[in-house]
């Protein structure tokens, strides 16, 4: 296994597609106070069902708010859901959790837009637990993984919105040198999926390059 891929995941401590009924989350994050379009993620309760839960119960308790990306593998993963990377200080990032673990559901395999749970090495988690809280993202097949990792869900709307934060330049740390931050992130119906997917669409337009653009000539006009 390629030993980044593998400490990218094991240091914690620890294409589009149509929702018919089924729960979803979407998250919404900002970069250098631009806000991008949303992500989408689907779940697989059947082979996950524990994972799941956890996943929507913080989201619903607003636990991934104000969180950032605190580690990228460039075109290879995204991770994030340390409670740490609230803060500036990035000694102990990827070490942080809820405080609980979640026992293994090890079944589906890492294909691209796979969302899967960190967790601690077997060396001192043979049992393969998850950490309760950080998530990552493969932005490629990751078949390294398959059968080491318990993958819950699935990105069906914004993979290309993970690639380019995926993409972006990292320090030493393989954190982002432009801090990538959760803005919002919602539990929505499948019948609702449609609705707030345009509306996140809409406040990124309204808040995206050419809006701060805008806001600048405005100032500029100002000060003039």
């Amino acid at each position: 296994m390629n030993p980044r891929i593998l400490c990218a995941v094991a240091s914690v401590f620890f294409a589009s597609g149509s929702l018919w009924g089924a729960d979803a989350v979407l998250i919404q994050f900002e970069r250098n106070r631009e806000l991008l379009n949303p992500v989408g993620i689907e779940f697989f309760e059947g082979d996950a069902p524990k994972h799941a839960e956890n996943f929507k119960k913080l989201v619903q308790k607003g636990f991934y708010k104000g969180l950032s990306v605190h580690r990228v593998l460039p075109g290879t993963l995204i991770q994030l859901g340390d409670p740490l990377s609230r803060g500036a200080e990035k000694a102990d990032l990827g070490t942080g959790g809820p405080g609980y673990t979640i026992p293994a559901e090890i079944r589906r395999k890492h294909t691209r837009g796979a969302v899967g749970m960190g967790r601690l090495p077997d060396a001192v988690n043979p049992a393969r637990l998850s950490n309760g809280s950080q998530f990552y993202v493969a932005l490629k097949p990751l078949a390294e993984l398959d059968g080491v990792q318990t993958v819950f869900a699935r990105v069906f709307e914004g993979l290309e919105v993970l690639d380019g934060i995926g993409g972006a330049a990292t320090d030493t740390n393989d954190s982002p040198v432009q801090r990538v931050v959760v803005k919002r992130a919602v539990v929505v119906s499948g019948e609702a999926v449609s609705k707030e997917l345009n509306a996140m669409k809409e406040a990124a337009a309204r808040k995206g390059p050419v809006s701060l653009w805008r806001r600048a000539a405005v100032w500029l006009h100002l000060l003039s």
